[in-house]
């Protein structure tokens, strides 16, 4: 398969460290250009992918016809607008969480990626990740009976950083758009399930949330089940999701920055059975990501996530944002 030729828009550490790295590294993709016009931050990009070609700035990387597949790791409220920009210069669009700020915004991607026949789609990584979809085939097989409660939680702290995008509200900051959306989204792609109702209680610093806990009932093939989400920018870091059935209980104990945060490891506890821990030590869901969307570009191969699914997880979001 011939390499998708691929393009950054803009140096963002996130990009430096992890999404960059992963084009560079992955099967059937090159990463052919960077936008940013600061030297100082290209140098970082070119020092693990010295043939780099840097545009000063997005536009002339969109006009680059070397370039086919664009990553966007801009600040949250850029999403949108740069999305329908690479669209309309004929790139397929790997854009960073969340898609949008509010679902409807996402029915103009939508609109844009339908007429334009290209690729478009949220950098939900998680889902290319084994343990979650292990996990995801251990509920849909009934392991642990029937789903009756479900448990999400992401903290860290950055309270230090009051220059950080998430803390700003002017960029789209905030923990529900930036972690609310692993939290509630996770729940949705395990489970299949919906909110039907739910209640928030949202704590916010400088007009963006630092804590927020989530609760309520959703809905899925499996039936109804309570779930409780908690999401904050301001306590000791933790992530953990737990799912609940009547014959036995899944939780993953790294379940978002996996590799990073800790080891990824189901466990599943089930009365009258041993205990059983799967582990994925190796496993690189940001360059199965990559190599993903190469396959869907390059074979028409199904992608495990779409705008669609980014618009419920986003609707989901909405509705807190409105109960707190």
């Amino acid at each position: 398969m011939k390499p998708v030729s691929w393009g950054v828009l803009g140096a963002a550490k996130f990009a430096r460290e992890h999404m960059a790295r992963a084009i560079h590294e992955a099967e059937d993709a090159r990463l052919h250009s960077l936008a940013t016009s600061d030297p100082t931050k290209a140098a970082p990009f070119s020092a693990f992918c010295p043939d780099l070609k840097i545009h000063d700035t997005y536009d002339a990387l969109l006009a680059d016809p070397a370039v086919e597949a664009v990553y966007i790791p801009l600040p949250n409220h850029l999403h949108v607008e740069w999305t329908l920009k690479a669209l309309e210069a004929g790139k397929h669009v790997l854009c960073e969480k969340p898609a949008a700020m509010r679902a409807d915004e996402i029915d103009t991607l939508i609109a844009a990626r339908d007429r334009s026949g290209l690729i478009a789609t949220e950098a939900y990584m998680i889902v290319h990740h084994p343990q979650w979809r292990r996990a995801r085939q251990l509920i849909a097989e009934g392991a642990i009976g029937h789903i009756r409660h479900a448990d999400a939680h992401f903290s860290y702290d950055n309270h230090a950083d009051p220059g950080n995008i998430r803390n700003r509200p002017d960029t789209g900051g905030g923990s529900i758009p930036d972690i609310g959306v692993y939290a509630y989204g996770s729940l949705r792609w395990a489970t299949g399930a919906e909110p039907v109702t739910l209640d928030a209680r949202i704590t916010r610093e400088n007009g963006v949330d630092v804590f927020a806990q989530v609760s309520g009932v959703m809905e899925g093939p499996g039936g109804r089940f309570t779930f409780h989400a908690m999401t904050s920018m301001r306590l000791f870091p933790r992530q953990e999701v737990v799912f609940q059935g009547d014959e036995g209980l899944i939780r993953l104990t790294a379940p978002f920055n996996a590799g990073l945060f800790g080891e990824a490891q189901v466990h599943m506890f089930r009365q009258g059975k041993a205990d059983h821990v799967e582990r994925f030590p190796g496993a690189r869901q940001y360059r199965n990501q990559v190599e993903a969307f190469g396959r869907a570009v390059r074979e028409g191969a199904a992608y495990p996530w779409s705008l669609e699914d980014a618009k419920g997880t986003q609707a989901m979001i909405d509705r807190v944002l409105a109960a707190g």
